[in-house]
């Protein structure tokens, strides 16, 4: 069995590391597995990259530049909104041609199209599509800010102008995805049950086979180390308590920075002997650094793999306070290293973090439970315990083996299901 992975990026963003994860796990169980992405980053040779062309580029201009007039040359929501009007016909490409599954996963701004991805529906290959947000079961957006359209028909999207009208911009893509499903069969699998849940109630997506199966993890990578001296590695206090806040973008108000400001204010409040400071991972660290009641070491945007795995290491806890997820692949990250995490109740955060056990749910938007729960695993009596059940939860629900194991099952039932049509 042969799998071409179909990813925008080859490293950068949670579904290009996912993608990149599954496609490594599928090689290690005995399944011949590639990726095809616009954006090549390593010379890896199980990774192939769309044809040389400025047209690549393009294509995600012409994308934005539509995109930005429908907003009425507004940057707002430019890049929360995804309308596949342009992108690269793969059908050609040799590696299309020898693959017996074309496994979609994030393909936005600019690498695949809907025309694109209609041609490759009518190709005779089995098609799967993993889910990393709500954008293939909705017309326009990737996360639905509690808007229910989806679930009859997009109109009216808050995210354009004046919130939209009966006919937009969402209404006209949401038709062409209709048409377009309605006479395709595609094998649906969701990052997490939340996500399956939401994908089903999706008026697209009725008639289609879901499920949901979670992102898998390198433990040889994503392990316990020894504490101190990861903190003495990466500079950090050795003598204080460690809260580590992980974002692409700290800055990015949907991962909760604010309410992260309120809960360290709060703790502060409740813990006055507390001993602890911030360690803030991601890109704009440096702007939030100061906002904070704690004393705080913004460590910026790092890509090297056994440094981020030092600084998971580091930290006595990982809060990630996000308003709206899936399966956060930094959650897995800190879990595999033994750390015990706090999150708000949204999304696929409780099927990861069980509560009281290897960390803290906090009730949503609560940042005085968001400080509770940061209070909770510092101060617990039985953290090595929590450590533990966290690594548990890994080698249990995200082994590369259990979660590879579950895609090969998707994939022949894909096929046979093909077979049965023609």
């Amino acid at each position: 069995m042969k799998i071409l992975i179909v990813n925008t990026s080859e490293r950068t963003g949670g579904a290009a590391v996912a993608a990149n994860r599954l496609m490594k796990a599928l090689n290690n169980y005995g399944v011949k597995a590639k990726m095809l992405v616009r954006d090549k980053e390593t010379d890896t040779l199980t990774v192939a990259e769309l044809p040389k062309s400025p047209m690549k580029r393009w294509h995600f201009l012409w994308e934005r530049l539509v995109v930005f007039c429908r907003l009425h040359f507004s940057r707002q929501h430019l890049f929360e909104i995804d309308i596949a009007n342009a992108g690269t016909d793969i059908t050609n490409l040799r590696e299309f041609q020898e693959a017996d599954i074309i496994h979609l996963h994030w393909i936005n701004q600019g690498m695949l199209s809907l025309d694109n991805i209609n041609k490759i529906l009518r190709s005779d290959k089995a098609v799967v599509w993993t889910m990393h947000d709500i954008w293939p079961a909705t017309a326009i957006c990737h996360y639905t800010r509690g808007c229910g359209y989806f679930k009859s028909g997009c109109h009216q999207c808050q995210l354009l102008p004046g919130g939209g009208s009966q006919d937009d911009l969402s209404t006209s893509i949401w038709n062409q995805k209709q048409r377009m499903l309605s006479e395709h069969n595609i094998s649906f699998v969701a990052c997490s049950k939340w996500l399956e849940g939401e994908a089903k109630k999706s008026a697209l997506l009725k008639d289609q086979h879901i499920c949901s199966i979670p992102n898998p993890i390198d433990t040889h990578i994503y392990h316990p180390q020894n504490k101190q001296e990861a903190r003495q590695r990466l500079s950090l206090p050795t003598d204080k308590q460690i809260i580590l806040f992980v974002s692409q973008r700290v800055t990015d108000d949907r991962k909760g920075m604010a309410y992260f400001t309120a809960a360290t204010k709060q703790l502060v409040e409740t813990c006055p002997n507390l001993n602890a400071a911030v360690a803030i991972l991601g890109g704009h660290s440096e702007d939030v650094a100061s906002q904070l009641a704690l004393p705080a070491i913004p460590l910026g945007y790092v890509n090297d793999e056994k440094r981020i795995v030092a600084i998971y290491n580091a930290a006595d806890v990982f809060v990630l306070p996000s308003l709206e997820d899936n399966l956060p692949n930094t959650l897995m990250e800190a879990m595999a290293c033994g750390v015990p995490c706090v999150g708000f109740k949204v999304g696929g955060i409780p099927e990861m973090i069980d509560h009281q056990q290897n960390g803290y749910v906090a009730r949503f938007r609560d940042a005085d439970d968001l400080a509770a729960g940061m209070g909770w695993v510092l101060n617990n009596e039985n953290y090595q315990e929590l450590s533990a059940q966290a690594l548990h939860k890994v080698n249990t629900c995200y082994s590369q083996r259990s979660v590879a194991s579950r895609y090969i099952e998707v994939y022949n039932q894909a096929l046979a299901f093909k077979h049965y049509r023609i």
